[in-house]
């Protein structure tokens, strides 16, 4: 199982991007991919996860209302579409994706098996 995570860069506060996260394969119908961010000198956080099976989400407080995820099931693809970005939410980001998952369990980053290598995102003041 594989995951190409792209999509970042570098933008200014108040600007908007697009992460992408492509799954190659399901472990199982139950798929959940989540996404996370670490930040110089911080532990990893969550951001948002998505499964893939129902399109239930969950979020992270600090992100709500200015982040999307979203899926195409047919691709194994998710989305995390950012908004009214601020210069704390410069991080690398990191998909993660699992098939075991139960929701309350989404958030930690420990449970998942599979990670991407990271995309990172700037916001510059």
């Amino acid at each position: 199982v594989q995951l190409q995570a792209s999509g970042g860069g570098p933008v200014q506060t108040g600007g908007s991007l697009r992460l992408s996260c492509a799954l190659s394969e399901r472990t199982s119908w139950r798929t959940v991919m989540g996404w996370f961010r670490q930040a110089p000198g911080k532990e990893r956080e969550f951001v948002a996860a998505i499964s893939l099976s129902d399109g239930n989400k969950d979020y992270a407080d600090s992100v709500k209302g200015r982040f999307t995820i979203s899926r195409d099931t047919a691709k194994n693809t998710v989305y995390l579409q950012m908004s009214s970005l601020k210069p704390e939410d410069t991080a690398v980001y990191y998909c993660a994706a699992d098939g075991t998952l139960i929701r309350s369990s989404w958030s930690n980053a420990a449970q998942y098996d599979y990670w991407g290598q990271g995309t990172l995102v700037t916001v510059s003041s």
